[in-house]
């Protein structure tokens, strides 16, 4: 069975370029981000409002690979899939530049939730997403 599948189209603005006039690698984080942001934002909720509830995602790992580099003004879509492992919450996210379809860049970003301040396994999250688990 396939996952469902989040999708979230941006542009490369300039200044995120480097001297090479690629996007400079710490940029696709924040690419990432943007990405579970939108997701949340999608299934009604946001990190902010989590955050007051006492329900804190913080990213305990980060792991990318840089296949094809996205260049100013680039289009891409920025896409994600979630799965529960143990107590963790992974994103598998991958990064397509939008002319030519070609992946620029993939990666897993594991997150664990703090609830009240204590590691939990933070079951809120599993109905929240559950179209995407």
């Amino acid at each position: 069975m396939n996952k469902k599948v989040f999708e979230f189209e941006m542009k490369v603005r300039d200044y995120e370029c480097d001297a090479q006039g690629i996007v400079n690698n710490a940029n696709y984080l924040h690419y990432f981000e943007v990405t579970r942001h939108e997701f949340m934002a999608s299934l009604g909720t946001s990190f902010k409002e989590s955050h007051l509830l006492g329900v804190d995602p913080v990213v305990s790992r980060a792991d990318l690979h840089y296949k094809s580099p996205l260049a100013g003004n680039d289009l891409f879509i920025s896409s994600l899939t979630v799965e529960r492992k143990g107590i963790k919450i992974i994103f598998h996210h991958a990064i397509n530049r939008k002319s030519d379809g070609a992946l620029c860049c993939k990666g897993t970003i594991e997150v664990a939730i703090i609830v009240n301040g204590k590691l939990s396994r933070g079951d809120c999250y599993d109905e929240l997403m559950k179209q995407y688990l």
